[in-house]
């Protein structure tokens, strides 16, 4: 049997409706070709799932979180993916590696309409398996448009590669299998549900329970005869798309197998609602600052503060002030005796006038809410030039203001803070710092192991945590937490099989 041909694309961003940042052509890393497959280490030459089908790479586009797509350059990444797969095809497969949670300028279900197309320009015959994160939305459009569908089974995402290498052999083994070659026989059935709940990811970390108990039943269902792949996702919060809300899908050959599992899960997702909390203990910004602050001499460093409003791994601008200009407000920071540290604010024009001072000189700047000026706009920093540090991969020029207590960390472009480098190279020590501020909803593993302890702040922002004072307004309704009182859903399963004899 001559090997298959499988295409490799996708688009893969998180993108807040709430937030005024629009992600441009600026925003992505896109690859091509073989820059493209370089991106798995599990499809290199040699390897088991690398020799075993003839891979065409087409175009992969992923973002740092943000904004809404500008349409055109969604529609620009869209196109190019569309015309190669109809030029370069016909296909036995498609690994289509995405988000699930893009937003577009103009369009409810972005991801429904990339599918679409996609399939449209395959043909019917091609097998499309799709990884996704935990985050992302699920609607009955998307899922009716691929054959194949998982996502991530940790938050934080440690096991993001992993999920990648299991869409690719679940397709591998659907295609080399007895009915490989058959388009009708290879196609598992979707057993998808959605149940109406929206949470925000801080609340529904697979460390804690009740996630951890739920995303550890994932394996043994994969596990049962008859049953490909079994998928929860929690869907996005910072949303506002009819499409935004938990889903579940069980994939396998034995249709009804498929539909009770996920019948079963969806009740047992449903029952849990009211058991999802927090990953750590929260509070306003000022009652977080207060127990940090006040542990006395010799407590152990660093305490860690999330500034989960604006976290831009979420979806947040990335730029917003409050947090910072609560912090140059303490009186008790002024004393340069203690060190807290605030990661980040992008502000190129604060940046620059940092690098004409200089390290060691004096500015006097107005910094962030440029992007997202909600509740404040730029905030007044007079203060010294710390460290300068240029070439960042992804922030660009860095530059360190102290001003008192607080080494304010401003980039030229939009950066997440997840890793103790991150700091070191810029010439901070966070575990000698008595508080880090991050903006950040759960703690990134090194940041988690770093901290001392730690509370996620309730700070304002594209992706606040309080899902109730940010308006939604195009949910479906009822939906937990909104409506809290609303009666048991229903929860059938609808049973789906892609008809290989029409688009």
């Amino acid at each position: 049997m001559a090997r298959a041909r499988v295409a490799i694309a996708g688009i893969a961003i998180e993108s807040s409706t709430f937030s005024p940042h629009i992600s441009g052509p600026e925003a992505f890393t896109v690859l091509r070709g073989a820059d493209l497959r370089r991106r798995y280490p599990f499809l290199a030459v040699g390897t088991e799932r690398g020799d075993a089908a003839d891979w065409v790479p087409i175009l992969q586009a992923t973002a740092l979180p943000g904004g809404a797509v500008d349409a055109g350059t969604y529609r620009r990444m869209r196109d190019e993916i569309v015309e190669s797969v109809r030029s370069e095809g016909p296909f036995d497969g498609l690994f289509l590696d995405i988000h699930g949670a893009m937003s577009v300028v103009g369009l409810e279900d972005a991801e429904a309409d990339l599918a679409r197309a996609i399939r449209a320009a395959a043909g019917p015959d091609t097998l499309i398996s799709t990884s996704m994160d935990l985050h992302g939305n699920v609607s009955a459009e998307f899922s009716q448009a691929v054959d194949l569908i998982t996502c991530y089974r940790m938050a934080p995402h440690e096991d993001a590669w992993n999920t990648r290498e299991r869409a690719v052999h679940n397709l591998l083994e659907r295609l080399r299998g007895p009915h490989g070659r058959d388009p009708v026989a290879r196609r598992p059935w979707q057993a998808w549900v959605q149940v109406p709940v929206l949470l925000p990811g801080e609340k529904t970390s697979t460390r804690l329970e009740p996630a951890r108990s739920l995303y550890g039943r994932l394996p043994q269902i994969e596990a049962l005869d008859g049953i490909v792949d079994a998928a929860i996702w929690i869907g996005y919060a910072w949303a506002d798309e009819p499409r935004c809300q938990a889903a579940i899908v069980v994939t396998g050959d034995d249709a009804e197998l498929a539909r009770t599992q996920a019948a079963e899960l969806a009740r047992a997702f449903w029952d849990a609602r009211h058991d999802f909390a927090f990953v750590a203990p929260t509070g306003t910004l000022d009652e977080c600052l207060d127990i940090a602050l006040g542990r006395g001499p010799g407590a152990a460093t660093p305490f860690v503060i999330s500034d989960s409003g604006d976290n831009p791994t979420a979806g947040g601008a990335g730029d917003v002030s409050w947090t910072l200009g609560e912090l140059l407000a303490r009186p008790e920071l002024r004393d340069p005796a203690r060190t807290v540290i605030h990661a980040s604010i992008f502000d190129p024009d604060a940046v620059a006038e940092a690098v004409r001072a200089g390290v060691g000189g004096r500015v006097e700047v107005h910094v962030g809410g440029r992007v997202d000026a909600r509740p404040r706009g730029p905030v007044p920093l007079s203060g010294d030039v710390f460290s300068i540090t240029y070439n960042d991969p992804v922030a660009g020029t860095v530059a360190v203001l102290r001003s008192g207590a607080v080494h304010a960390i401003i980039t030229e472009r939009r950066k997440p803070f997840h890793l103790v480098s991150d700091f070191t190279g810029l010439g901070l020590d966070p575990h000698a710092a008595d508080v880090v501020v991050v903006k950040i909803g759960y703690l990134e593993p090194e940041l988690y192991e770093m901290a001392a302890d730690w509370r996620l702040a309730l700070t304002p922002g594209g992706v606040d945590q309080d899902l109730l004072r940010l308006g939604h307004q195009h949910i479906e309704r009822p939906m937990f937490p909104f409506d809290p009182d609303m009666p048991d859903p229903e929860l059938r399963p609808a049973l789906h099989r892609h008809n290989p004899t029409s688009p």
